[in-house]
């Protein structure tokens, strides 16, 4: 089966530090930086109500870049009790140490999440599932329509 084609939208550029939302308003300023670029996909919207989250592997991209990529698979994380899929994209099939060091980064990263989380008071569990198909994370999406004004709850 090949991969679907997705455009994306860069809201974090791979080296930054800076966290902005899908409405381009900043979540958080990370203490680390982003290992990867990470964006969004403008037509679809995730289970837990927001753009569907997307991060594309490769060199450096500037933010509101849009471009057109290859979802290889993706990432599930539970958020605070909401399921959120992240779709792994990049120009050319990941190879498997390039998988478990995708993997790898959302283990911490739902930790650190927990972390923020607890300090900004907000319940809710946080963890890093498995390894999903994109093709089963696109069917779990929703196509976003015009009725759509920004995730259901601040992050």
């Amino acid at each position: 089966m090949h991969p679907p084609e997705l455009e994306v939208v860069i809201e974090v550029p791979r080296g930054s530090f800076v966290k902005r939302g899908s409405t381009g308003g900043i979540d958080f300023v990370s203490p680390l930086p982003c290992p990867f670029n990470y964006g969004s996909v403008p037509k679809y919207l995730g289970l837990e109500g927001d753009l569907l989250d997307a991060v594309v592997l490769g060199p450096r991209l500037a933010y509101g870049t849009r471009l057109t990529v290859k979802a290889w698979g993706a990432v599930t994380l539970i958020d605070r009790g909401l399921q959120d899929d992240k779709l792994i994209c990049s120009a050319e099939p990941l190879a498997a140490a390039e998988r478990r060091a995708v993997l790898s980064f959302f283990r911490l990263y739902a930790r650190c999440k927990g972390l923020l989380n607890f300090v900004r008071r907000r319940p809710g569990r946080n963890a890093c599932g498995s390894w999903l198909d994109a093709h089963a994370a696109l069917a779990r999406a929703r196509p976003r329509d015009a009725s759509w004004n920004g995730p259901p709850i601040p992050y």
